[in-house]
């Protein structure tokens, strides 16, 4: 069997931020005929397929430290891993593959993402699973794991995605403790969002070096 990627687009009706890959999967060999394929698809970004203008280099500082050290460090990321039961072809179809994605910035693959300003993310996608084939009756047939097809997501796709489901929003993951000081901290001083408690902190943060104390009291 081959693979192609044949695009990608944002679902805009996904509970949460979602991808959909089009792949065209076409069987080889003297039978055509598929009855029906368990699929499993691995996307990995591939950081090292494209260049990065300075603005770039310096987001993605903390992913791979200086550009003197890219030669070494540029490794590939973990994008996600799906699977979808493909129904019955004969010699080729085309399928979607929904893909969740997350917007914590504590995840590698997003930080880079969110790195990049336009162009594409260069992504590798690694497929393997089962296929049930033959004529008259059903033969196992394994997915190669050296099948995989090349894919460029678009960094516009990547934004409209994101904008569909947080507007002009970004996300910052906190340990429990913190967040119960901050739950607190907005409590006591009557505030009426998570935004005007952290406008507050940052407008005394010269005051004080440290406002919060993990019981949630001020310093």
């Amino acid at each position: 069997m081959d693979f192609v990627c044949l695009g990608v687009r944002a679902e805009p009706y996904a509970v949460g931020p979602t991808l959909v890959f089009r792949i065209r999967v076409t069987a080889g060999g003297e039978d055509r005929r598929v009855h029906a394929l368990a699929l499993r698809c691995q996307f990995r970004v591939e950081p090292a397929r494209r260049g990065y203008d300075d603005t770039e280099a310096e987001r993605l500082g903390d992913l791979f430290g200086e550009r003197e050290r890219w030669g070494r460090s540029l490794n590939p990321l973990q994008f996600a891993q799906v699977s979808v039961v493909v129904p019955g072809f004969d010699g080729s179809t085309e399928v979607e593959l929904p893909v969740p994605c997350s917007y914590d910035t504590d995840i590698a693959a997003t930080r880079y993402c969110e790195a990049l300003a336009d162009g594409e993310v260069p992504l590798l996608l690694l497929f393997s699973g089962t296929a049930f084939r033959g004529p008259g009756g059903f033969q196992v047939e394994p997915v190669p794991w050296h099948k995989e097809a090349r894919c460029g997501l678009p960094v516009a796709v990547w934004r409209e995605m994101i904008e569909q489901h947080f507007p002009g929003c970004g996300w910052l993951r906190l340990p429990r403790d913190v967040l119960d000081a901050l739950r607190a901290y907005r409590s006591r001083h009557a505030l009426p969002s998570w935004e005007a408690a952290v406008e507050q902190l940052l407008t005394h943060a010269d005051e004080s070096p440290r406002l919060l104390t993990s019981e949630g009291s001020p310093t």
